[in-house]
């Protein structure tokens, strides 16, 4: 298990007002709107989530990184558990022509407007019981998802992203380090059901048999 950082460039390429979020509106309103997963999610208001998740590209730097030092080649298999509209995925197509790739997620709008290239791999499903087979890919990443879920459904999520990868497993979470840094993630967050310090994420994957790599998103 070791600390990757793919994702801070474009963690940090996204401007964040912090106390503007909470002084929107109703954010206990707007959590339970985003928490559908839905266009207000994905497509609709700032207040509810993205404010419009399109495909720009920014994911094709991290995707190379990622196959790099996973040394992914023509005809690896990939699962991207919680995959959004697929831009990952998309881009690691690019960075390895001929992976195989397949994509999970809960959100029916996010599979429906899935980039075209790549919704044929696309399936909807639940992370807490992954319809694969025992070691079935070379790589599963699961990136802004896993805090997602509560916490026994946490434990069964790590625990089949476990049992589905023979190779390489990268997680990305929100976490913080500091208390400026715990303020900032609840006054942003929408969805997020657990968030917790690198070292209690370190003991949770211990606990629940996770031997894969992870990093967490700060904000800072």
């Amino acid at each position: 298990m070791a600390y990757l950082d793919f994702i801070e460039q474009v963690h940090r390429s996204t401007p964040r007002d912090y106390l503007g979020r909470v002084l929107a509106g109703d954010k206990a309103e707007f959590a339970t709107i985003a928490k559908r997963f839905d266009l207000d999610y994905w497509d609709g208001s700032r207040n509810t989530g993205y404010g419009g998740y399109n495909y720009d590209g920014r994911w094709l730097p991290v995707a190379r990184r990622m196959a790099e030092h996973y040394g992914l080649k023509p005809g690896d298999r990939i699962l991207d558990v919680g995959c959004g509209k697929g831009f990952l995925l998309y881009e690691f197509t690019q960075a390895v022509p001929g992976l195989e790739i397949v994509g999970l997620d809960i959100s029916p709008y996010a599979l429906q407007h899935a980039k075209t290239e790549v919704k044929g791999a696309l399936i909807e499903g639940n992370a807490v019981s992954l319809p694969f087979a025992n070691q079935s890919f070379d790589l599963v990443i699961s990136i802004n998802t896993l805090h997602n879920l509560q916490l026994p459904e946490l434990e069964k999520a790590l625990q089949e992203i476990e049992r589905v990868g023979r190779g390489g497993k990268y997680v990305l979470m929100d976490g913080y380090r500091t208390e400026q840094e715990k303020v900032n993630l609840l006054y942003w967050q929408l969805t997020c059901e657990c968030f917790f310090t690198p070292r209690e994420w370190e003991w949770l994957f211990q606990k629940t048999g996770y031997s894969g790599d992870f990093a967490c998103v700060f904000f800072n």
